[in-house]
């Protein structure tokens, strides 16, 4: 597979490709309503607004009821994508997310814009990391976590056919188009599957979100230094491509894993957690390691919390050692 420029490659906000794409299904299909907790405009349903403002409805800052309006419009035959900052949509209205919306299985789509710390300067009571845990836990919820504006116009298309509810996670920051006319070629997004970058015999980085193109960056250092890494964007977590993990973790013998998340019941957990009961290997988690966000640039943020390439490469050192 070719070995990517990263620093060469379009950079955009899986946010901006998630307002394109909602535009684009939502003229296709008249079953698509948007609805947004007054934060349209950042988390890119605005667009909607302007191309189809019959079918968008601003709920003010109140998101509990825009859940529940949600899932009243998904009972009345609608397909709506519901969309504010994740750490509101998955925090604070929780309990409508789990009673009103995955118990009756309604096929609501759950937009977290602003997810981790790359949100930058709005801090700790902006970022959310923990919200990958929360929905994973949540019956019925299907969980993606796309890299770059590719893979989420894609999985926004494929979650009108995902029957029940989606919870779809997006970024503030511009991120590398990794796939697409000068990245990587790609079949197909779908919930349950995964994109195998790199194959490798001495470890496998398993990635998602963001942390996907570090996740390459730090391949490439280790293959510089003569390593076989494997490169994995699991941007399902759930359900997990299973069999994917499991032929990576049979065929490297260790994994590390890369989220800008808590390592706590995020893509650490889901992994660890499939290993455990399929093939137990050695994994190293990288994340966040029981703390908070804090304010900052989001490169300075990925800095200090020990989330760019250099680090990652170092849990390689560490899952080897393990292994060995």
């Amino acid at each position: 597979m070719k070995r990517l420029d990263l620093a060469r490659l379009p950079s955009e906000a899986t946010r901006d490709a998630y307002g394109q794409e909602l535009v684009a299904i939502g003229r296709a299909d008249p079953r698509v309503v948007a609805l947004d907790a007054d934060l349209s405009g950042s988390t890119k349903s605005s667009v909607f607004a302007k191309a189809c403002p019959e079918r968008f409805f601003n709920v003010g800052i109140a998101e509990q009821n825009l859940v529940g309006l949600a899932a009243g419009l998904a009972a009345a035959g609608k397909i709506p994508f519901a969309s504010t900052f994740a750490i509101f949509i998955t925090g604070r209205a929780f309990e409508q997310v789990r009673q009103s919306v995955a118990y009756p299985n309604l096929p609501v789509k759950l937009v977290g814009s602003h997810a981790g710390v790359t949100v930058g300067p709005d801090g700790a009571s902006h970022q959310a990391i923990e919200d990958l845990a929360l929905m994973r836990a949540v019956p019925n919820m299907t969980v993606l976590a796309p890299a770059d504006g590719v893979a989420t116009r894609a999985l926004v298309r494929s979650a009108l056919d995902v029957p029940g509810p989606v919870y779809l996670r997006l970024g503030r920051s511009g991120v590398p188009s990794i796939y697409g006319p000068e990245g990587l070629d790609v079949t197909s997004f779908a919930a349950g599957g995964s994109q195998t970058i790199l194959e490798g015999t001495d470890v496998t980085i398993i990635a998602c979100g963001v942390m996907v193109a570090e996740a390459i960056a730090a391949a490439y250092l280790a293959l510089d230094d003569g390593l076989s890494v494997g490169v994995l964007d699991c941007y399902s977590l759930k359900p997990l491509d299973g069999p994917t993990v499991l032929a990576a973790a049979r065929r490297s013998g260790a994994i590390v894993t890369a989220e800008e998340h808590s390592v706590i019941g995020g893509l650490g957990g889901a992994i660890a957690e499939f290993l455990a009961e399929t093939n137990p290997v050695p994994v190293v988690r990288i994340g966040l390691r029981d703390t908070f966000g804090q304010s900052g640039g989001p490169a300075e943020l990925l800095e200090h919390y020990e989330l760019r390439a250099k680090h990652i490469r170092a849990a390689l050192d560490r899952a080897l050692e393990l292994k060995a």
